[in-house]
C-alpha cells in the first residue's frame, strides 16, 4: 500500500508541567476504560493495552494505580468521548479525540485552537473517511518478508508491512491488536516494539513546507494544550 506512518513526538515531556499534563491524560483515559470495562487488565484488554502504553511513556505506577482505584469506587466524574475533525495549515487533515465532562467547554477550546491557527473545524465525517483505524507496530529491522512469514504462521491478519531506514512498520486491523502483538513477541522475542498502538492512519499524506511547518506545529501545540484532548491524528508530512 505504500503508506508511511509518522511517529508522533515522544510523550516523554521535557518540562515538569508538560509531564504532569501527560500523566493527567493517561490517568483520565485509564480511569474511563477501567470504569466502563472493569478494573482487571486480564479481562479488560483495552485497559491492559493502555497500562502498557502508559508504562512505555514512563508514567509512574502510582498514577496508574490511582486511576484504577478511582474507577473501583464506582463514583467520580462521568467523562464522555468527543471527536472533532477538520483541516489544519497547509490543507492537512486532522482528527482530534477528547475525553470530556463538559462538551461545550471542550468544543470551545478545540475550536479556538483551530480558529487562532488558520485551521478550519468541520462537521463529523469531514476527514475521518480518509483515515483507517488500525493497530500499528514499529521496531528496528530490515527483513519485512521474514516478519510477514512469521505473522502468517501465527495466523495473524495484517494489512500492510513497510520497511524504511532500518525500521519495520506493521499495520493490522485494530481488532487484531493483541493477536498481532502476541505473534510478534512469540516469533521474534529479541525485538523491542518501539511503537505499539491503535491509531488513525491516513490513506494519503499531505506534504507541508516553509511557513506551513511552523504554523502546523503551533496548531498541534495549541490542541495538545487543551486539557480534554487525548490524541491528535493527522496526515501532515514535513518536506525534506
Amino acid at each position: 500500500m505504500g503508506r508511511s506512518f509518522e511517529v508522533r513526538k515522544a510523550s516523554m515531556a521535557k518540562t515538569q508541567g508538560a509531564k504532569i499534563k501527560v500523566y493527567s491524560k493517561y490517568g483520565k483515559e485509564i480511569y474511563v476504560i477501567a470504569k466502563n470495562g472493569g478494573i482487571d487488565p486480564d479481562t479488560n484488554l483495552s485497559l491492559k493495552r493502555m497500562i502498557e502504553k502508559a508504562k512505555k511513556d514512563q508514567v509512574p505506577s502510582h498514577v496508574i494505580e490511582k486511576a484504577i482505584d478511582k474507577a473501583k469506587g464506582g463514583g467520580g466524574e462521568d467523562f464522555a468521548t468527543a471527536r472533532y475533525e477538520g483541516f489544519g495549515p497547509g490543507n492537512t487533515m486532522v482528527i482530534v479525540d477528547c475525553l470530556t465532562d463538559n462538551n461545550n467547554r471542550t468544543f470551545m477550546d478545540v475550536r479556538q485552537a483551530f480558529v487562532k491557527n488558520g485551521a478550519k473545524i468541520g462537521s463529523p465525517g469531514t476527514t475521518a473517511h480518509m483515515f483507517e483505524h488500525q493497530a500499528v507496530f514499529q521496531f528496528k529491522g530490515d527483513d519485512e518478508e521474514a516478519v510477514l512469514e512469521n505473522l502468517m504462521m501465527e495466523d495473524a491478519d495484517v494489512s500492510d508491512i513497510e520497511c524504511e531506514d532500518g525500521v519495520i512498520t506493521v499495520f493490522a486491523p485494530h481488532t487484531e491488536f493483541f493477536k498481532v502483538k502476541n505473534a510478534l513477541t512469540a516469533t521474534m522475542p529479541e525485538v523491542t516494539l518501539d511503537v505499539e498502538e491503535i491509531s488513525f492512519v491516513p490513506q494519503t499524506m499531505t506534504e507541508i513546507s516553509g511557513e506551513d511547518v511552523a504554523k502546523f506545529e503551533k496548531f498541534l501545540d495549541a490542541l495538545n494544550d487543551c486539557d480534554d484532548v487525548q490524541n491528535v491524528y493527522h496526515n501532515a508530512e514535513i518536506a525534506e
